[in-house]
């Protein structure tokens, strides 16, 4: 009942999506519990009044319920006119809190102090936005599953400047957050199969030629490990070879070449902690899976798509 209230509420003067301005048909206002305590007391002091003919009471009842309409005028003007933004959110592994930043922008010559923002699921973050200013404010959503995740309804409200009278209104962000699938903890090390297509595979059929050694990372195929070189200085770090072309190899990230046995929830997890280990190592890394293919690549780019491509599998568009 309550929630289908305020969605009736939210769909007042027109749709709450953003970017929206707030005008005096999307902004509502109810006195607080202090403010239902200071309409009873002036009640009560009103009949007192009344009873026993005090001119200093009628003028004191009069000054305070004049004070009670200037704050609620006041209450009302800090959200007036008050614009709201969002900017899209970054992408956050499921685990990490979700971020998403909504814009404050005041072209008023006078600032909009003691607001508040509040998100079902997030904490409320207070915010003031200085005149002819704008203001950034960050809700943080916690993240339990891949995906996308859309936030709910963004309330903003105002109890300046007595805290007798509550203003708010309504915002609909449109932009949703992708969460990846959260890394596998202890995953197992890159494999190094030239016969599976979850592994490393030399990439040119065997026609690469050494080029050159480099520091080991734990990610190198123990084939590319030159053993000589290190048996000869067993004190030195390891080295590994690197051949013309690429970092010496093309890796394969196949759903199905991991172990039945596994949950599709776990493969995932384990494929997109290997895509974070090939990417740091610099290897060019492909991924398979049942409805998708994504040839060989690396960089930031290639990375974003490999791990949108993992958070989305199985998932309705």
């Amino acid at each position: 009942m309550r929630d289908a209230l305020r969605r009736w509420l939210a769909s007042l003067g027109g749709s709450p999506a953003l970017p929206l301005t707030l005008d005096r048909r999307r902004i509502f206002v109810l006195p607080t519990r202090v403010g239902l305590v200071w309409g009873v007391a002036l009640i009560a002091m009103l009949l007192t009044a009344i009873n026993y003919t005090l001119s200093l009471g009628f003028a004191l009842v009069f000054m305070l319920a004049g004070l009670g309409q200037v704050a609620l005028l006041h209450t009302f003007r800090n959200l007036l006119a008050l614009q709201l933004r969002e900017t899209p959110p970054a992408p956050v592994f499921a685990g990490q809190p979700a971020q998403f930043t909504l814009w404050l922008d005041n072209e008023a010559p006078r600032s909009r102090p003691a607001l508040q923002l509040a998100m079902a699921g997030a904490a409320p973050v207070d915010a003031a936005v200085e005149a002819n200013g704008r203001c950034a404010v960050t809700l943080s959503l916690p993240t339990t599953r891949r995906g996308w995740l859309t936030p709910g309804r963004v309330t903003l409200s105002t109890r300046y400047p007595l805290g007798l009278i509550r203003a708010w209104s309504y915002a609909q962000p449109q932009q949703r957050c992708l969460v990846y699938v959260q890394p596998e903890a202890g995953r197992p090390p890159l494999p190094a199969s030239d016969a599976g297509r979850a592994g490393l595979r030399p990439q040119g059929d065997g026609t690469e030629e050494f080029a050159s050694l480099r520091d080991h990372r734990a990610a190198d195929s123990p084939r590319h490990v030159a053993w000589k070189a290190w048996a000869r200085a067993p004190d030195l770090p390891l080295l590994t070879k690197q051949f013309d072309g690429q970092d010496g190899g093309e890796l394969w990230l196949d759903l199905s070449q991991l172990p039945a046995a596994l949950s599709l929830e776990a493969r995932l997890a384990r494929l997109t902690g290997w895509a974070l280990d090939a990417d740091a190592a610099g290897l060019r890394y492909g991924l398979v899976l049942p409805d998708a293919r994504i040839a060989p690549g690396n960089g930031p780019g290639h990375r974003e798509r490999v791990l949108r491509a993992l958070a989305l599998h199985g998932l309705p568009a």
